[in-house]
């Protein structure tokens, strides 16, 4: 299983925020924010926290477990 941010970045696109903004606002670095745009990206729960908390939703708006295409 692995986690997938789409969810996130459809989230910034319908509010028209850019990953910049978003980094700022939740006190987290753009380089993270570009490390969740790759699959199977792991991040800290922390950070996912601290992205809810600055757009005030939840985990499920912004993340989805994938199955691993490997298997």
């Amino acid at each position: 299983m692995a986690a997938s941010y789409k969810k996130l970045f459809k989230l910034l696109i319908d509010r028209d925020m850019k990953k910049k903004e978003l980094a700022k606002k939740a006190g987290i670095s753009i380089a993270t924010i570009t490390k969740m745009g790759k699959d199977g990206a792991v991040v800290s729960s922390d950070v996912l926290v601290k992205i809810c908390t600055a757009l005030n939703c939840t985990m499920d708006d912004i993340v989805e477990i994938v199955p691993d295409e490997s298997k």
